[in-house]
Order: structure tokens, then C-alpha cells, then sequence
């Protein structure tokens, strides 16, 4: 007991040391003429080697000065040097307020074209301060209105490309690395998911105009969390400005799909009180788009049998690879997008401050969609001269034909359509403090989102007829009926009505500790520590009905030609033509179906179709980690330290039973525990070879946990697809250890030209392991752990002004980059549980490419952009042939903004003006699984600025 209280006291005295130490503080903050913090600023005071960099909110801290006066220089990328004389006390702070002001500190060879410091100038600094390798991006300087969401918005930055959804971008890949390995935050503090089964975050759902910079960490540092195995991409919203800001715009547009309206509109308003002590920063947003798709399903297979009179023994005939089931779907869409910010500061004194800060945005996203589905009959049913081959085609077959209606309930939020209510929240306190020569910095936030469709109805109508399978050109497979099948051979099949209901809450809090430290006598450095604690619960609670009118009731719904139906023809068919949709339930009577009335319609529970994908995940991660940052030389950097994780999960979920016959027969509910520890060690060097240029190395580690319906212990039959799908509580976590190296030239002008290369050696990456159940005859799917991987690459990027060109052509600026990337996964088998020799691990973008021609002068600005991203294997199928890929795609969007006066502006905006589709394919990239086409968008609008 004596031991214990002589080493609590030793441990006091030593901290207390710190606190009662005879040195002062200097503190400051630094904004544009128009009190718009100063990012990245360069702050130092040569005499004592004391150097430091503002950060987001123009803030600046320098510890352990010792009493005297000295000359405080800033120095900020493209601007001239100011100094400033500062006198500092013994255990006292100084409190400074500096300005940057453009006119009196712009070098002669930037252009300045806006208020104030430009966007770019913001970023640039940023990024060139910073020891680890990040990319920082403020949504401004990729070009003011060209994106509605910040999904959009990041497919613009090196090394990232976005799987889209309905047009928009939707799941982040960086550096070739899935959305589920790499991380998202906001302010600091992770965001939770709103999937049901995995751990992406929908960057669709949030507001590009909501959110101030994009910073991206390639290679995290110990006091971030590890869980970002391609990166950690961190949403920076607006702070408290130190003067009154208001800012609104409104627009409107046109989808050229639907030919309906779009509509946005936004404000922000933020002060700070005379004393300077309390500041808020509002902000709403709300963007209504009425748009939808026009889709071409396929699945493909390379085998074909038919009852030759023996059910039992099925005659095989060789073909080449067909269409076995086809689709043609009509999308109609509205996605209401809304986000409110609040964000709150106050200064106690010059060492004491708290903030507050919030955002929580709400999608409604309604629905309705149109299929006609035809699929070849099981083989048993097939009997010869029901079928045609010719030259090994499989020409002809008979196929059941489905015609479905999605859609809701009506009146209310649902309006007859599939309403999906997305929200995601975030509430964060935090606080900044100095005790002596101590820095202390702390947060807690509570995060949640949250996915819910209810009175969700499909209702189908089936029928049997021979289809021609048209196979000449595999990348537009087509199903045409033979003869001409009328409505009323369409009988109703299923009816049904859904509840669906996914939530994650996050809870965060960390604390953060910083000590000056000069481990070799350079006069500049840090030691930091600090614990966090993140707990996770997610869970979904789905149902499923069916619904069988009453022969007694006097409905008449039982044939498609006796109800109210709509028709689409394929004149404007954005897949072609030759795609013809054709008549569906009209969504008005699916939802006037009076379903829960038991004199109507009987209801049967099919717990089948929801339980198993029921659960419950409970995770904990408690974290601690030690770095210290020290000059080597005046222009060798090293930050070094280790950060260890534990991470505890409870999962719970449903196993579904099933008698001889495949019908469902109960279920038991199971609950499985794990636990594990990484220990992740990291070095950072940064090598200031000039004023200008900086070359940067890494070795990180670090780590990406399986999706939470993976770690589920369940078991589920799908009888219909002939699906078997297992859980797998004994996952381990993907882990990987990262090497990079990057050189940066920033010129005078506000511009960089750099170029880098990396190497990911990746170990238990997940998949989904297809084989074939010996009993059933039905795949069976299984998250399992393959052995390695690996994923070298490139980046280069360039962006400037082209202000070396004579006349009005200065005014050109030219913004481009490139990332290469190559990868290997071994340790995958089969159906046949071999192994696959060397596989590309699936999500990596072999190519990808941005680049923006813009123009920009002190009224116009004119900006074409350009995003590409090659094909890359996206879902690993039971063998080459049934692989996924996600094809190639090539955006190309305009923009331009005309400045009225200092604060009125007009902007306007076309969208995909390739016309993009989404597609997938199957084995070989002729062979289309997948087409999407969502046409242009136009934008048109105002924006008012007020500082």
C-alpha cells in the first residue's frame, strides 16, 4: 500500500511540475479581412526555434516560452511573411488576434480573384503542415456548386473513386480498399451507419454546402483511430466565425429523366458577441429532387438441362453462356434531403474553452419501381421441344414471367410509394485547455443513425410463356416474349407488405494530453497521450407478410387486366428501345389495398423471410495511445508512437429452422461473444528540403473489423433462390501494414505538384466463400478470413493557375490527378474448395483519374470536370465465371458562377453530361449483369454573402 501511495505521489510531483513551470504561453488566432479563420498558417519564433500551425479554426498555441520579448513571424503559402512583436510573462498566456490581410500580403504572382484568402490557399497550407500524408480539400475549391452531396464531392480527391446509387455518390473506396475498411467522421467523432448488414457510411447523405473541408488521411497517425485501413476521411464543418456572417442560396432545375424539377435551398448565419468570448455558427439545407432510372438486370450461366422423361436423372446439354434471368426496371424516384447544423463556443479565458457542436440530417427517399422479370423454368420442368439451340445458342425457352409493382401506403410521408427514412445525428461537447505547460483537450459525442421503411408493398403478377434469348450481343442481353401474351394470362402471384427498421448508436469520448518535449535540441517538439472509448450498438428488426385475398370478398384483383394499371413503352427507354417495360399495378392500387382488413385479405408472418436477417451487435473498443513529434534537424521531422486497440463484440442473432420438406419450423435465437487486441506501432518522417518542397514517409499499421451481419451467429434457407447463408462469429480482423512515401513542390502561385507511391500488406481479409451444399444442391454463402493481400501504387497530382500564359488566358487553372493501383489476394477457394491462385482483391480501381479545366476572373468563373474510374472486381462469385465486376465509368461535369456584386452571385450546373450509366458485368466485361442510366441534371440558382 506504501508502494502504491509513494508512486501516485512521485507521479503528481512530476505532472504538478509541469503546471507550476515558469514559462508563458502564446495563443492566437488568425483570420482574412473578412474573419475567416486561416487554416494552416506557418507560426514561428526563430529566436527559440518555437514553431506551430493553425489549425481549422485559425488557432495557434505555443508552450514553454520563456519570459521576454520576441518576433513572431507567420508565413503562409503564396502570401508574404508577417511579424509581429510579442512580449511574454512568466506563467501567464498572451492572447493575440492577427490578420491576414490579402491586399497587403499577396505575392505578386497570385491572382486574386474572390473575397479573401482563397479556398485552395485554405487547403494547400493545410496539407503542406501537416506531418502525415493527408489530402485536404475545402468543397469551395473543387468548384462552388457542382455537387449536391459530399459523396460527389470526394470522388474529386486523389485516390478515391465512389460506388453511386441513383445517380448519386453513395459508398467511399480509398486507394482501392472497400467502403467498409475505411473510416468516416465528423468533427472528429465517427459517424455511424445507417446499412443494415455492414459498416458503410452513406456520404449521399449529407449536404455538400453542410460541410467546410475534407481532410483524408492516408497514413493515420497513433492519436487517430486505426480502423482505416485505405483511410480516415474526416467531415469538417463551420466554427464560430470572429465577425457576423450570413450567407443563403436558392436554386432549382430539371432532371432530364423524368423531366420534373429540382429544388435546393441553404443559410447560414454566425456571430460572435463584442467581448469575444461566445460564438455560434447556424445552418440548414434542403435539396428535393424528383428523378428515377432506367435498368437492365441479367444473371448469367453456362448450363442448361431438361427432363428427357426422368425428373430424377436430368439430361445435360452443352451451350454456350445465356441468360437465365432477365429484368427490366422502371425507377421513379424523390429524394428530399434536409441538415441542420448548430455549432456552439465559448472562450472562459484565454486558457479555457468549450464547444458544441451538432448536425443532423434527414433523407426521405420515395420509391417506385417497375419489373418485369423472366426466368427459366426449374430444369424438371422443361421437357424436349420445349427449347431451341442453335450453334450452341440456347435460343429459345419457356420462362415464368413476373410483372411487380413497389410501392406504399397512401397520403401521409409515403404518398403509394416505398418510403426509405434515413437520419443520421451527431451531438459533440468538447474542450480545450492549458494547465501550465499542459495541453488538454477532451470530447464525448453521441451519434445515431437510422434506416426505416415501412408499409413497404410489392405485389406481382406471374405468367408461363416461351421467351426468345437474345445473345448476339452480350453487353445489351434482351428476353422478347414469342407471340403476344395479353394481361389477362397474368395472374396474381404474391402480395405483400414489409417493416424494416435499422439503427446504430455511437457513443465517443476521448481525452487527449500534449507536453512540450526537445528530445534532441532543436527547440521544438511534443509528447502526446491520450485513451478513448467508442460504444457501438447496432441493430435491425425486420418483418415480413403475405397477404391472400378472400375468395368471399368480391375482389376482383386476380388477373392484371382487371385492375388499374400503368404503362411505359420503351420510346424514351434510356437503356434503348428495344427494352419495353410494359403495363404494372399502378401504385394507387397497391396502396389502396385495405390489407389489414380481415373481412378482405388473410395474412400469414413468413418469419423466414426476415428472421435470420434480424440482430443485434454490441461492440466496444477502448483505446490508448503514446507519440511524441521532434525536430531531428531544422528540416527532419519524426513522429513516432503505438496505439493499442481491444475490442470486445457480443452478436446476436437468429437461427432458422426448417423441416424435411423446406418449410420453416421455428427459429432459436443465439448470442456468441469474441474478443481481441492489435497493437499498432507508426513513424512518420517529414523533410522540409526547401521553403517549397517536402517529401514525406510512412510505416503505419492498421486494422478493419468484419461487417456486423458477418459476425452474426445465423443460419437462413432462402428456398426460393436456393440460397443457404451462415454466419461467422470467428472472424478475425482484416490487418494490414502500410509503407508510403511522397514528395510535394508547392509553388509561390498557390499550387502543387506532387506524386508519391504505396504499399498495403494486407492480412485476413474477408470474403464470401460460395459452395455447393452436398444434401440440398443449394450454394451456400460464408463470410471466411483468406490468407493475404497486397496493393501497391501511384498518385501523382498537379494543380495551378496558368498565370505564365499571356492576356486573359492567366486566368486559366488547371487541376488534375492520378492514381495507379495493382493488387493481389491469395487464399480464396472455390466452389470446389480449391484454391483460385491470385485474385485482384475486390473494390481496387486499377486506374482512376480527375481532372477540371476552370477559368476564373473577378466576375466569372467557368470550371469543366472530368472523374474516371476504371473497371474493378467487385463480389467474389463460387468461380471466374459467376464474378462481379463494377465497370468503368467516366463523369463529365460543367459549372459556372457570375458575381453580381461582393455579394450576390449567380451559379448554374449540368450534371452528367455523359449521361454515365452504372454498370456491372458478369466474368468477361462483355457480359452485362447490370445497366443503369439516370440522364443529365441541370441546376440554376442564386447565392447571397453577407460578411
Amino acid at each position: 500500500m506504501n508502494l502504491k501511495i509513494t508512486l501516485v505521489t512521485l507521479f503528481v510531483a512530476f505532472n504538478f511540475s509541469f503546471l507550476l513551470a515558469q514559462e508563458g504561453v502564446v495563443r492566437g488566432t488568425i483570420t482574412d479581412e473578412n474573419g475567416i479563420y486561416v487554416p494552416g498558417a506557418s507560426v514561428m519564433i526563430e529566436e527559440l526555434k518555437k514553431g506551430t500551425v493553425t489549425n481549422f479554426d485559425g488557432e495557434f498555441t505555443l508552450l514553454e516560452i520563456p519570459e521576454g520579448t520576441y518576433e513572431l513571424s507567420v508565413q503562409y503559402l503564396g502570401y508574404q511573411t508577417i511579424l509581429k512583436e510579442v512580449k511574454v510573462e512568466a506563467s501567464k498566456t498572451v492572447s493575440m488576434k492577427l490578420l491576414l490581410n490579402t491586399t497587403e500580403t499577396t505575392l505578386g504572382t497570385v491572382q486574386i480573384t474572390g473575397r479573401g484568402l482563397s479556398a485552395q490557399a485554405r487547403a494547400l497550407n493545410l496539407q503542406k503542415n501537416k506531418t502525415n500524408i493527408t489530402n485536404i480539400v475545402s468543397t469551395e475549391q473543387i468548384g462552388k456548386f457542382p455537387d449536391a452531396n459530399i459523396g460527389d464531392v470526394a470522388k474529386r480527391i486523389p485516390g478515391i473513386t465512389m460506388q453511386v446509387d441513383q445517380g448519386e455518390a453513395r459508398n467511399i473506396i480509398v486507394r482501392g480498399l472497400a467502403p467498409q475498411l475505411n473510416s468516416v467522421t465528423l468533427n472528429g467523432s465517427r459517424i455511424p451507419s445507417a446499412e443494415g448488414d455492414n459498416r458503410n457510411i452513406q456520404m449521399d447523405l449529407i449536404p455538400s454546402d453542410m460541410i467546410q473541408t475534407i481532410e483524408v488521411s492516408k497514413a493515420v497517425t497513433p492519436d487517430m483511430d486505426a480502423d482505416a485501413l485505405g483511410g480516415a476521411v474526416n467531415l469538417i464543418t463551420r466554427s464560430a466565425p470572429e465577425g457576423f456572417r450570413l450567407s443563403a442560396t436558392a436554386g432549382s432545375g430539371i432532371n432530364f429523366i423524368t423531366n420534373k424539377r429540382i429544388l435546393n435551398g441553404a443559410f447560414l448565419i454566425g456571430d460572435r458577441t463584442k467581448d469575444g468570448k461566445f460564438g455560434f455558427m447556424l445552418s440548414a439545407s434542403i435539396n428535393d429532387n424528383d428523378f428515377g432510372s432506367d435498368n437492365v438486370e441479367a444473371d448469367w450461366t453456362d448450363k442448361f438441362e431438361y427432363n428427357a422423361g426422368d425428373p430424377d436423372n436430368l439430361e445435360k446439354v452443352g451451350v454456350n453462356p445465356f441468360v437465365e434471368k432477365f429484368e427490366i426496371r422502371k425507377y421513379l424516384v424523390q429524394r428530399v434531403r434536409r441538415s441542420f447544423s448548430a455549432n456552439f463556443d465559448y472562450r472562459f479565458n484565454d486558457n479555457n474553452s468549450i464547444y458544441f457542436k451538432s448536425m443532423y440530417n434527414w433523407r426521405d427517399d420515395r420509391e417506385n419501381r417497375f419489373a418485369l422479370t423472366s426466368e427459366i423454368l426449374d430444369s424438371e420442368d422443361i421437357e424436349e421441344g420445349d427449347f431451341e439451340v442453335t450453334n450452341g445458342n440456347l435460343t429459345r425457352f419457356p420462362a415464368e414471367i413476373t410483372r411487380e409493382t413497389k410501392g406504399g401506403t397512401p397520403g401521409g410521408r409515403i404518398k403509394n410509394r416505398r418510403l426509405e427514412d434515413q437520419r443520421m445525428q451527431n451531438y459533440t461537447l468538447g474542450g480545450n485547455h492549458i494547465f501550465g505547460n499542459l495541453k488538454l483537450d477532451w470530447m464525448g459525442s453521441y451519434a445515431k443513425a437510422s434506416e426505416e421503411r415501412p408499409n413497404e408493398r410489392y405485389v406481382v403478377y406471374a405468367s408461363e410463356y416461351q421467351v426468345n434469348n437474345h445473345v448476339s450481343n452480350s453487353r445489351k442481353p434482351l428476353h422478347t416474349a414469342l407471340g403476344n401474351p395479353d394481361l389477362s394470362g397474368f395472374e396474381l402471384d404474391e402480395l405483400t407488405e414489409e417493416y424494416q427498421y435499422t439503427e446504430e448508436e455511437d457513443i465517443n469520448v476521448f481525452v487527449n494530453a500534449e507536453l512540450p518535449s526537445d528530445f534532441f535540441g532543436n527547440g521544438d517538439g511534443i509528447i502526446k497521450f491520450g485513451v478513448r472509448g467508442r460504444f457501438k450498438n447496432k441493430y435491425r428488426d425486420n418483418n415480413f407478410f403475405e397477404y391472400e385475398p378472400i375468395a368471399s370478398s368480391g375482389l376482383n384483383i386476380e388477373s392484371l387486366a382487371n385492375i388499374n394499371t400503368r404503362n411505359y413503352n420503351g420510346n424514351d427507354f434510356l437503356a434503348g428501345k428495344q427494352y419495353i417495360p410494359g403495363a404494372f399495378a399502378s401504385p394507387k392500387f397497391l396502396g389502396n389495398l385495405d390489407l389489414h382488413n380481415s373481412n378482405l385479405f388473410k395474412s400469414e408472418a413468413i418469419q423466414d423471410e426476415y428472421l435470420s436477417e434480424n440482430f443485434e451487435v454490441k461492440e466496444n473498443v477502448y483505446a490508448a495511445y503514446a507519440m511524441t513529434n521532434q525536430k531531428l534537424t531544422d528540416k527532419l521531422n519524426i513522429l513516432a508512437g503505438v496505439r493499442v486497440e481491444a475490442t470486445k463484440i457480443e452478436s446476436t442473432g437468429n437461427e432458422v429452422i426448417y423441416n424435411e420438406e423446406g418449410d420453416f419450423d421455428g427459429s432459436m435465437e443465439v448470442t456468441d461473444k469474441s474478443d481481441y487486441v492489435n497493437i499498432l506501432p507508426s513513424i512518420h518522417f517529414k523533410y522540409d528540403l526547401n521553403e517549397k518542397t517536402v517529401l514525406r514517409f510512412a510505416w503505419t499499421n492498421t486494422l478493419s473489423r468484419p461487417n456486423y451481419l458477418d459476425l452474426v451467429p445465423y443460419y437462413a434457407i432462402n428456398n426460393e433462390d436456393e440460397e443457404i447463408v451462415v454466419g461467422n462469429t470467428e472472424l478475425n480482423p482484416t490487418t494490414s501494414m502500410n509503407f508510403d512515401f511522397m514528395a510535394e513542390y508547392y509553388f509561390n502561385s498557390v499550387g502543387l505538384l506532387s506524386g508519391g507511391v504505396f504499399y498495403k500488406d494486407i492480412n485476413d481479409f474477408v470474403y464470401t466463400y460460395v459452395v455447393e451444399d452436398v444434401v440440398s444442391g443449394y450454394k451456400v454463402f460464408q463470410p471466411l478470413n483468406g490468407d493475404k493481400a497486397s496493393i501497391y501504387g501511384a498518385e501523382i497530382s498537379f494543380q495551378q493557375q496558368l498565370n505564365f500564359l499571356p492576356g486573359f488566358a492567366k486566368n486559366f487553372s488547371l487541376y488534375a490527378n492520378y492514381t495507379y493501383l495493382h493488387s493481389t489476394a491469395n487464399g480464396i477457394r472455390n466452389e470446389d474448395g480449391d484454391e483460385r491462385g491470385e485474385l485482384d482483391l475486390p473494390g481496387s480501381s486499377p486506374n482512376m483519374f480527375n481532372a477540371s479545366l476552370s477559368y476564373a476572373d473577378k466576375k466569372l468563373s467557368v470550371r469543366l470536370s472530368a472523374n474516371f474510374s476504371d473497371a474493378y472486381l467487385d463480389e467474389l462469385g463460387g468461380n471466374a465465371f459467376e464474378d462481379r465486376y463494377y465497370d468503368e465509368q467516366f463523369f463529365l461535369d460543367f459549372n459556372v458562377n457570375y458575381a453580381i456584386n461582393k455579394n450576390l452571385t449567380l451559379y448554374g450546373s449540368l450534371n452528367n453530361i455523359t449521361n454515365q450509366p452504372l454498370r456491372y458485368y458478369q466474368g468477361v466485361s462483355s457480359r452485362t449483369m447490370q445497366m443503369e442510366y439516370y440522364e443529365r441534371r441541370l441546376t440554376l440558382g442564386i447565392k447571397y454573402d453577407l460578411y
